[in-house]
């Protein structure tokens, strides 16, 4: 029998300083002469293995990933996880470095999309435009983390600083604090180490004007110092959408300090700009009819791209952080991490608005266009202690951690002052248009019909939060076939939100309201895991999260999508409601096979989150009602991983899940209601699939196959938009499949080539929808890149 995980083992480089390679090489140097002459016949085979084994994990590859099974995440990046995953009673997917690079992928919106139970949402005028993710129907887009520390901002985020991105599905609470009541998402970075220098360097270049530099260097300076630097530029056209492009620089650069045998201090600095010509896609019409009778229309087609010549969005990214790690004894371990973070994103974007359908074409006789626009500015600072402790109690072997945190984030919205200058070619209004007898088809440049002239406005927001926070989990290996978890976090906040109104009568001073209260949520987590064969084992868990009244730091007043909800009756203030509460109960097992090699996953989920705030309308205002809604989201969430043999690897995931609105208080006609209805934006079928074949020593080939159920859009935490009359949903998002492909060969020991061909069908598909439908974000059309590797 193979020995049981008591703990995660971590890469020595990812803990203390260690002598363990010299103790090796002096092992092998003293081992018995005689038994060396015993197997000199098989020295041949012995000095090939050992050749394969350092061939397996050259020096950047990703620690945390299983050996020789490089899509196969061993341990979680966050200390907290104390198990190895596949002992974790949780459901957690982790896409490695490899993984990553060879899908294609590198905007963490775009891989995250392909990830089973996660979908994407668009901006809207109740929310900033930027990243925002949907984990098994819940909003995550705030609770976003990087080496296990809130990065919170709506802004574009990249992997090229990137060791492997977590992706923990259903409320965490007790590891995220406030929010995370879908789970959350965790981006591992790459930190200096002083195993090792090496130089990895990627040029590449595709269609559309496609162009990406990346740098990845490692610099041993001493047996206690180490610096390490990542630097990225590309660039891109969308496919098919020009004048649509997307523009990224990025600067990581990590040292690494030990001082002595129990200190490590680790510095970063991150920075990220992104500059993109942003295209919102497609156009969703709502049915027509009647009940049994429905005629619904696909997204319209042949909508060019439509964004005027002085859109823009923008975000920028610049943070600080230390790590102090002190290693008393084995036994003990001692983290104190630190970050101070500004990022700002701004935009104006055109989407469309309206449309006047023709029957004769079955597409478009006239679509307006519409204005979104805003700024942001986040500052904050955080500061988490944690305290990992081994011991015993008798046969009991006990991981206890207690932690502490205290952040501090502000966050400043506003807004562009647009004006249009443009002649009107739809009466007073501006249009796509086809036919008509009052409208002319746009001639020539589409992007210089509005003539827009953008100044920056004023604030119309600052938000503040404020907390201390409080945890204590202990993991306890009550026998070598039985396993405990539990935790509990306490979250003390103090929240302000002052909202201007911005737009008032001329003359009329500028009128402003404060929002300001306080409270302390309470989170916790347990679960047992039972090991019936030494192979696997399964689990049943629980754990829960809440949230706060105007949680959601880009909205200011709007109730509906996550800003401050207030009572229209007067009744009460925000302060009076309870937290928004999800509890997730969860049965699953894990299977570790082929040596560790390959994992097989099964979870059935449920998941309710109670007391939630609801707008009383469709408005961006602040009047809503307080806990009054309630929904559930249940399913099951299969995936396996790693090596299914020697040559084929992979990851593949699928789950098919349902929701519910349990209560609210949306009105509805006469007689009536959306309880029983679906949540907003919830796909209840996904799967993705991403195969790798090394056919040889140097070629490799796979691809990635994705499916997506349909949607339909609407507000977070509600039930789409409903057609009483027509008994349907409104505005459907269709299901689709997309495949890519991509081959790899090494040209020599150290210079790889490999291409990539995404969207191989050429797929004309929607990722996510406007809740109106006026806009349609589009899945990027056939891209084909080559990117060449060096290694030095």
């Amino acid at each position: 029998m193979r020995n049981q995980h008591t703990g995660v083992v971590r890469p020595a480089s990812l803990r203390r300083p260690t002598t363990a390679m010299a103790l090796g090489l002096t092992a092998a140097l003293m081992a018995n002469p005689a038994a060396a002459q015993d197997a000199e016949s098989a020295e041949a085979e012995e000095v090939e293995l050992g050749t394969l084994r350092i061939e397996d994990r050259t020096a950047d590859v990703n620690p945390y990933t299983q050996e020789g099974a490089p899509y196969k995440a061993r341990v979680s990046g966050d200390p907290r996880r104390v198990k190895p995953l596949s002992e974790t009673p949780a459901t957690i997917t982790v896409l490695t470095e490899t993984q990553i690079e060879e899908s294609g992928a590198s905007d963490l919106r775009d891989i995250l999309d392909g990830t089973p139970g996660v979908t994407v949402g668009t901006g809207e005028n109740g929310n900033a435009f930027g990243d925002r993710y949907i984990i098994r129907g819940e909003e995550v887009r705030s609770d976003v983390f990087v080496d296990g520390l809130r990065d919170p901002g709506m802004t574009t985020r990249e992997s090229f600083a990137v060791e492997q991105i977590e992706i923990t599905k259903g409320p965490s609470g007790t590891f995220g604090g406030r929010g995370t009541s879908g789970g959350a998402v965790n981006s591992i970075t790459k930190q200096a180490s002083t195993d090792y220098n090496f130089n990895k360097v990627e040029l590449g270049a595709g269609t559309d004007e496609y162009w990406r530099a990346a740098l990845d260097s490692n610099f041993r300076l001493s047996d206690s110092a180490a610096i390490r630097a990542n630097l990225l530029y590309s660039s891109q056209d969308v496919p098919d959408r020009e004048p649509a492009d997307r523009e990224r620089w990025g600067a990581a650069v990590s040292a690494l300090l030990t001082p002595s045998e129990s200190v490590r201090v680790l510095l970063d600095y991150y920075h990220l700009a992104a500059e993109d010509s942003p295209d919102l896609g497609g156009y969703l019409p709502p049915p027509t009819g009647t009940e049994g009778n429905v005629t619904r229309y696909a997204p319209w087609h042949d909508v060019p791209a439509y964004l005027q010549d002085e859109d823009f969005m923008e975000s920028e990214v610049d943070t600080f952080t230390g790590r102090i790690f002190f290693e008393p004894s084995e036994n003990l371990q001692v983290i104190n991490s630190t970050r101070y973070g500004t990022t700002e994103n701004g935009y104006v974007v055109t989407g469309l608005r309206g449309g006047a359908y023709d029957p004769a074409t079955g597409n478009y006789a006239a679509l307006t266009l519409s204005t979104h626009q805003g700024w942001q500015e986040v500052e904050y600072f955080v500061n988490q202690l944690n305290a990992i402790g081994k011991f015993a109690t008798g046969s009991m072997q006990h991981t206890l951690i207690v932690g502490a945190e205290y952040s501090d984030q502000q966050v400043r919205n506003g807004v562009f002052q647009v004006t249009n200058t443009g002649t009107p070619n739809c009466g007073t209004s501006y249009c796509l248009t086809t036919a008509g007898p009052d409208r002319t088809v746009v001639a020539g440049d589409i992007g210089s019909l509005l003539g827009r002239q953008i100044t920056r406005g004023g604030e119309d927001s600052n938000w503040q939060v404020e907390t201390w926070s409080f945890y204590l989990m202990d993991t306890v290996d009550v026998t070598p076939w039985l396993t405990l978890h539990g935790g509990v976090r306490l979250d003390n906040f103090d929240y302000s939100n002052t909202i201007t109104a911005l737009s008032r009568p001329v003359g009329d001073p500028l009128r402003t309201t404060e929002y300001s209260y306080g409270d302390t949520l309470w989170n916790g987590h347990a679960g047992v895991v039972v090991k019936p064969h030494e192979e696997g084992m399964v689990y049943f868990s629980w754990g829960t999260a809440r949230n706060i009244n105007g949680g959601e730091s880009d909205l200011g007043s709007s109730c509906g999508y996550g800003g401050i909800c207030v009572p229209g009756d007067g009744t009460s203030t925000a302060g009076d409601g309870r937290p928004e509460t999800s509890t997730n109960f969860e049965l699953g097992t894990k299977w570790d096979l082929f040596d560790d090699r390959f994992m097989v996953t099964a979870a059935l989920f449920r998941t309710t989150k109670d007391d939630v705030f609801e707008s009383v309308g469709t408005g961006y205002e602040p009047g809503g009602s307080l806990n009054t809604g309630k929904h559930r989201i249940k399913g099951v969430e299969l995936g396996l991983v790693g090596n299914i043999t020697p040559q084929l690897s992979g990851q593949i995931g699928a789950t098919f899940m349902d929701s519910e609105i349990l209560r609210t208080s949306a009105a509805a006609p006469a007689g009536e209601t959306y309880v029983g209805k679906n949540l907003s934006n919830f796909a209840n079928n996904h799967f993705t699939g991403q195969l790798r074949y090394q056919a040889t020593e140097a070629f490799a080939f796979g691809g990635t196959a994705t499916y997506k159920g349909a949607m339909y859009t609407g507000q977070p935490d509600s039930a789409p938009s409903y057609n009483f009359t027509l008994n349907t949903y409104t505005y459907k998002v269709p299901s689709y499949w997309t495949f890519d492909a991509f081959a790899s060969y090494k040209l020599s020991s150290n210079i790889a080539a490999r291409v990539n061909v995404t969207n191989l069908s050429n797929e004309n598909y929607y990722v996510a929808g406007y809740r109106s439908g006026h806009f349609l974000y589009k899945g990027d059309e056939r891209r084909a890149t080559l990117t060449l590797t060096g290694r030095f």
